[in-house]
């Protein structure tokens, strides 16, 4: 006498896995709705976080289809129509490809516009001090050609303060480092003016972050020019400090610079503060992560059962009931990710 429930071994430890994963899921999705409630209206839109709703719709409906081509390629299988359920797994597996490139084309958004966890300025002085670190590093690239190039020698290339005088002694005349074609030391030459100028605008703005004084308020931006003002001030009064829109405005100006603003716009993200932004980035990146990674368990479980070809029986119908058991789950799982991700932002 067989004791238990009336079903198969398979099928039994599958619905035992995926109540685990159902609370591994209910865990992630729990955590998000308390913290998206506790926001309220301070919650990042989707326009700030550019969450693409028609990409996520698309992908609800291309995993709904799948779900389908899996219930035929089951039913196909019940009825030893084997060719046909392989072509109905591949019909599967496709949308799941198309499903998972869709996905990989919204993280390439986020990647763009950097929108990740721990990388997003939430308040005004974050996102002023993010220009400020992006633009270092923009000039710090365009100097160390120099440097990696020989046209001039130092043996600290970091340091800014001694490679830019080089640089300058070098457009005013003097050799290179080391012997070059007269051609190439004329094309570093010109360029060396544009990168004085890139390294002197970005000095300007970090003195003026770091002395937190206005860009505007005084007639001249030189570091000089308000250190000055500063010992003339009468006690008790400060200067300007400096704000967001300034540092936004004098970003803008540089982008438009024809010599160098396509370094600077390909480089410095525009500030934007996102409050709570690398907390949402970093619950979607978690869940819809893993619910990709869910996915290509799925693509490998159907594959397993193609690889067969035309070898695949009946043999096989307990693994593809249960693969789309699992694959149903994944569909479920969405339908809740969809709406709280994309919707309710």
């Amino acid at each position: 006498m067989k004791m238990g429930i009336p079903i198969p071994n398979p099928k039994l430890g599958m619905w035992l896995f995926l109540g685990t994963e159902i609370m591994f899921f209910t865990a992630f999705i729990g955590t998000y709705i308390v913290v998206r409630v506790s926001a309220g209206e301070k919650w990042p839109q989707p326009h700030d976080t550019h969450i693409n709703i028609l990409a996520g719709a698309t992908n609800t409906f291309v995993l709904i289809v799948s779900s389908f081509s899996v219930v035929m390629a089951h039913a196909a299988m019940g009825e030893k129509r084997f060719e046909s359920a392989r072509k109905w797994l591949w019909v599967t597996m496709v949308l799941a490809v198309v499903f998972l490139g869709i996905k990989g084309f919204e993280y390439n958004g986020k990647f763009n516009y950097d929108i990740l966890p721990g990388r997003i300025a939430e308040t005004p002085t974050q996102a002023i001090s993010k220009v400020d670190r992006e633009l270092e590093a923009v000039v710090r690239g365009r100097l160390s050609m120099y440097t990696n190039e020989a046209v001039i020698s130092n043996p600290r290339p970091d340091d800014l303060s001694t490679v830019v005088p080089q640089l300058q002694t070098f457009h005013q005349g003097g050799e290179p480092a080391e012997e070059m074609d007269a051609e190439l030391a004329a094309e570093f030459r010109q360029r060396a003016a544009t990168d004085i100028e890139l390294f002197q605008k970005w000095k300007t703005l970090h003195e003026h972050i770091v002395a937190n004084v206005s860009l505007i308020a005084l007639k001249s931006a030189e570091i000089s020019s308000y250190r000055a003002a500063r010992n003339e001030l009468a006690e008790g009064d400060r200067l300007p400090e400096l704000s967001f829109n300034e540092v936004k405005a004098y970003l803008a100006d540089m982008k438009a610079n024809e010599s160098y603003g396509a370094s600077v716009a390909a480089d410095v993200f525009d500030p934007q503060p996102v409050l709570y932004g690398n907390l949402f980035a970093s619950c979607y990146f978690l869940m819809t992560g893993f619910h990709a990674i869910h996915v290509l368990v799925g693509m490998i479980l159907f594959g397993l059962a193609l690889y067969q070809g035309t070898q695949l029986n009946e043999r096989w119908d307990n693994w593809v009931e249960n693969s789309g058991l699992y694959w149903h789950f994944v569909d479920l799982v969405w339908i809740f990710l969809f709406p709280l991700l994309y919707i309710a932002s």
